[in-house]
């Protein structure tokens, strides 16, 4: 069966699906990932095709935060989505079966419909309004309770589906298609199988039916990787440090952040590995590779190599890190920024593993350096990370997708 894989957005919304794609190589299929072209290279490197779609979604980000009002944001949001709906379509070209991201779900039903093949929801992130939690993105990660959250939870994905309503009507017109009979969104889509842990986010009982969790899909790791050799180095030079990064978050702000982080593992007195993410984050030093003698700077690498070579995690909660993070077994500092992240910050807190979240937008070196010193120095973190991943690790999610594939399309 020839399976396309579509997604957009940052490393974290790609990363998962080279994982999903590998197994489902394994077991036969044709597969290939739909994703923006900066991505080329660690879905090729996986041994999986790469399908370009329009677009580079950091320019989008530097984009909006230049636009002078919310008008001229929208105008390049919708005009990205445009450019993204017209390569969705012609990835989908030829494919047996779609599974897609949520972000690009809409787009991807209508390419689906116009070729005749079923499409399957995999989603890294809830996409289902529910009484048991607001939905990621609803609100700042607290509950409102039953009926506020199942409120927040509706409102959010009709504001996602009006936000793209127009892309949509302008993409089912060119195929030739009739105009929706409601407002689309990932959430009417069937059946959806999330990519997350039951024991991270156990199923809400009012969920719909085919509406299930699946388990986490593991990034696989480029063929040809190797450890830089500083950093292999630096590990073997003292004890496990802390790691650092922000993922695509805060583009431009690199040189606070980075002042802010040497700042603070000074005054936590750990050492630390720094990955510049998006923010093109650098530390007092310049652009040398390491900062003294406890801090190294590093690049795009592999979470599940270095994250169980660390001591604790700081990340912004993003779901593939998240994920990664809980994987490895070490505490974690939660610094959401936007969109899912605080869902997932208060996930992970409420787990046990983090200490409470701190928001990008409020960081500050002090608050920083006192939480990489609570989760160093708080035994029940530690233990609490290492239970959850030894029971997350017994657990296949990708499985769980391969059987549904087989029960339903006979592959």
């Amino acid at each position: 069966m020839r399976i396309l894989i579509v997604t957009a957005g940052s490393r974290g919304d790609v990363a998962p699906y080279t994982g999903l794609g590998l197994r489902l190589l394994a077991a036969g299929h044709e597969v290939a990932v739909a994703a923006h072209p900066p991505f080329a290279g660690l879905i090729g490197g996986c041994g999986l095709d790469h399908r370009p779609l329009p677009g580079d979604p950091r320019e989008l980000i530097r984009t909006r935060a230049r636009a002078a009002s919310w008008e001229e944001a929208r105008a390049s949001m919708a005009a990205f989505l445009d450019r993204l709906a017209d390569g969705v379509v012609a990835a989908a070209d030829g494919a047996d079966l779609v599974l897609t991201a949520f972000g690009p779900a809409a787009l991807s039903q209508a390419a689906a419909e116009a070729y005749g093949i079923p499409v399957i929801g995999t989603y890294l992130a809830p996409a289902c309004a529910t009484r048991e939690f607001p939905l990621a993105g609803a609100t700042g990660g607290g509950d409102l309770g039953p009926d506020g959250n199942l409120a927040a939870g509706r409102r959010l994905l009709a504001d996602a589906g009006a936000f793209q309503a127009g892309a949509v009507a302008g993409l089912r017109a060119r195929l030739g298609l009739p105009p929706a009979t409601s407002q689309p969104t990932g959430a009417d889509v069937r059946p959806v199988l999330h990519g997350f842990s039951p024991l991270v986010v156990p199923r809400p009982a009012d969920w719909p039916p085919r509406v299930e969790v699946a388990g986490y899909w593991w990034p696989a790791r480029p063929r040809d990787w190797r450890p830089p050799a500083e950093l292999v180095d630096f590990l073997e030079a003292g004890p496990p440090p802390v790691f650092i990064g922000f993922g695509s978050m805060a583009p431009g702000e690199g040189e606070r952040l980075g002042e802010l982080v040497t700042t603070a593992v000074a005054r936590a007195g750990v050492r630390a590995v720094v990955q510049a993410g998006w923010a093109g984050l650098t530390t007092a030093g310049d652009d040398a590779l390491t900062v003294g003698d406890d801090v190294l700077m590093v690049g795009d690498l592999p979470h599940d190599w270095l994250f169980p070579r660390s001591a604790a995690v700081v990340h912004h909660a993003g779901a593939g890190t998240t994920a990664a993070g809980l994987r490895a077994g070490v505490p974690v500092v939660p610094v959401p920024a936007m969109a899912d992240q605080p869902f997932w910050a208060a996930r992970l807190h409420r787990l046990g593993v983090a200490p409470r979240p701190l928001p990008l937008d409020a960081l500050t070196a002090d608050s920083l350096a006192a939480a990489i010193t609570t989760c160093l120095t708080e035994p029940a973190l530690g233990r609490r990370a290492a239970e959850l991943a030894h029971a997350i690790g017994a657990e296949d999610g990708a499985g769980a997708v391969l059987a549904h594939i087989g029960a339903a399309h006979g592959g």
